[in-house]
């Protein structure tokens, strides 16, 4: 019995995690931003943002030390196409009923991907999920956690390496509803 529940905690963890997942997010919705400071970096195609950086994206937040703007070139009715955001420092996404900690974040817009690295914790209502690593599907709303980690050495923008975690375990806490 011991080893078939061995054997059935990732796939239960999996459908824990996606079941406390959001619904489709709109990720076609414009993304509004702010920070103390950006400097636009026009021949790299990008703009680095610094100081309380928060970007909203419909009920989406991300908040974050510094951020990365990454862009295409392309101009479509006078506005840059922007392909991808990496975020350092304190990484928090939020949606609605659901929070999400990082020390780094990669949000790309093409596969409406959040990717979060290092030191991830998943929270809705009382649960919890800690490990490595997060990918959000914002078009499924499917989450899956493992024990991945950034390796050291890597910020925002740089693509850092991934790398298996020490302990290579995803933790947690799942409340129990009261069966009074």
């Amino acid at each position: 019995m011991h080893k078939l529940f061995a054997a059935a905690a990732p796939a239960l963890l999996v459908l824990a995690v996606s079941a406390a997942a959001q619904v489709k997010h709109n990720s076609r919705a414009p993304v509004d931003f702010g920070a103390d400071v950006i400097e636009l970096q026009d021949k790299q195609n990008r703009a680095v943002l610094s100081g309380n950086v928060s970007l909203r994206q419909a009920e989406m937040t991300l908040t974050a030390a510094r951020m990365t703007v990454f862009y295409t070139g392309q101009v479509l009715g006078g506005k840059p196409q922007v392909s991808r955001f990496d975020a350092s420092g304190g990484v928090v996404v939020k949606r609605p009923d659901q929070t999400a900690r990082s020390n780094y974040a990669i949000y790309d817009l093409n596969r409406r991907v959040i990717t979060m690295l290092g030191n991830v914790t998943l929270t809705q209502g009382g649960n919890t999920v800690n490990g490595g690593r997060l990918t959000l599907n914002l078009d499924t709303g499917r989450a899956v956690i493992d024990g991945s980690s950034v390796a050291g050495g890597a910020s925002s923008g740089t693509g850092g390496a991934v790398t298996r975690a020490p302990s290579g375990r995803v933790t947690g806490t799942f409340s129990v509803p009261d069966r009074n």
